[in-house]
């Protein structure tokens, strides 16, 4: 069974499955976290949905250079979390299946090429106040080790 964190689903709504895959950066004892400013500003770890046919590590690769800017390597799968959220994006509300995977910001390669995204380097105690998701703080806490 997959853990959920966050809100329970909304009764009588339907969720749509929206796969993702999101990173816990590490280099130099930091994350590198993203500052998403619309439509509501908030930090997460870099990542994002899955597309049709991708694999999720490739998912990883692509979200996090949109969103940061960085090439990544060393990854390797942590585990996996479920959340229910409205997309804004989407306009609809989504079940997120979050693969959480940690690597190494390997070479920063341009800013940001995701609208409305920067990026923030951030110890773990930082990075675990800036985080709004409670899932991502989970996975944070169990693996804090490895940063």
């Amino acid at each position: 069974m997959i853990r959920r964190y966050g809100n329970p689903p909304r009764p009588g709504q339907r969720h749509h499955l929206r796969p993702g895959a999101y990173g816990l950066l590490v280099r130099d004892g930091r994350l590198l976290l993203t500052h998403q400013a619309t439509p509501e500003p908030e930090f997460q770890l870099p990542g994002g949905g899955i597309d049709p046919g991708e694999t999720g590590l490739r998912a990883l690769h692509r979200e996090v250079f949109e969103e940061t800017g960085w090439s990544i390597g060393a990854a390797r799968h942590l585990g996996s979390y479920r959340r229910f959220a409205f997309m804004p994006d989407y306009d609809r509300f989504a079940e997120k299946l979050c693969h959480v995977w940690i690597a190494r910001p390997v070479l920063r390669l341009s800013t940001p090429i995701e609208p409305h995204h920067s990026i923030r380097w951030a110890g773990p105690d930082r990075a675990m106040d800036l985080l709004a998701d409670p899932g991502a703080q989970a996975f944070l806490r169990r693996f804090r080790h490895l940063v």
